[in-house]
């Protein structure tokens, strides 16, 4: 299965990240825009870096009634964007609603469904009321999401293979919490190597600081890329 990368645009502008995306062009295809950058710039910014010519994932995770959601996917669905997540906490229904505005404006748009944040421990996630662990809350919302139609999850690295174990071969499955050996965890808590998320079934690694801290931005990119095209 083949696995690529995401880098992750951790920053207000694009012109903030601009010299290193040109630095980057042909090496990295796919960049993530999270609530960071969209929240500053908004739609100009999703434009800006399509226009450089990367493949844009949009990370807003949707969470609201199924309507309000619909709708929010019908508006980003007219941006140059290939994924687009929303929570799957928000319920069946919810996700069902998004799907159907997915599929009736945007065909070729690739839903997320971010089932539990790499930065949840355990701990973290019982005190919101979850008792199952970690590992059985995310496989519980991956059951829902793909019932009601997603055909992606964003998932910590660490559940990669229960996922693989009970949803459709098909399914994308996009990973945060990866770090080369040699970078720092930061404040992710479920963590695994390219390689290791390459073998567990990973389609996307999503990777950010240990590319734009590196000292050769590129450099440090295409090492990533040449460990997933050889995870053995």
């Amino acid at each position: 299965m083949r696995c690529d990368l995401i880098l992750v645009l951790d920053a207000q502008s694009p012109r903030e990240v601009t010299p290193v995306l040109r630095q980057l062009q042909g090496t990295v295809r796919w960049v993530k825009i999270g609530l960071e950058m969209y929240t500053a710039c908004g739609p100009d910014a999703v434009r800006e870096i399509a226009d450089l010519g990367f493949d844009v994932f949009l990370d807003l995770k949707l969470h609201d009634i199924p309507n309000t959601v619909a709708k929010a996917v019908e508006s980003a669905a007219r941006l140059p964007i290939r994924m687009l997540t929303l929570h799957t906490g928000g319920g069946r229904e919810m996700m069902r609603w998004a799907v159907q505005a997915q599929q009736q404006h945007a065909p070729q748009l690739l839903l997320l469904g971010v089932t539990v944040l790499t930065s949840m421990s355990a701990a973290g996630l019982a005190e919101t009321g979850v008792t199952g662990s970690p590992e059985q809350q995310v496989v519980r919302l991956g059951r829902v999401a793909a019932e009601s139609g997603l055909r992606g999850l964003v998932c910590s690295p660490l559940e990669l293979a229960p996922l693989r174990a009970v949803l459709p071969p098909e399914m994308a499955l996009v990973t945060p919490g990866i770090r080369p050996r040699d970078a720092k965890a930061d404040d992710q808590t479920r963590v695994m190597t390219p390689a290791e998320a390459a073998r567990a079934g990973a389609t996307h690694i999503v990777v950010g600081r240990p590319i734009f801290k590196a000292p050769d931005p590129a450099a440090a990119a295409r090492a990533i890329l040449a460990e997933l095209q050889s995870p053995l």
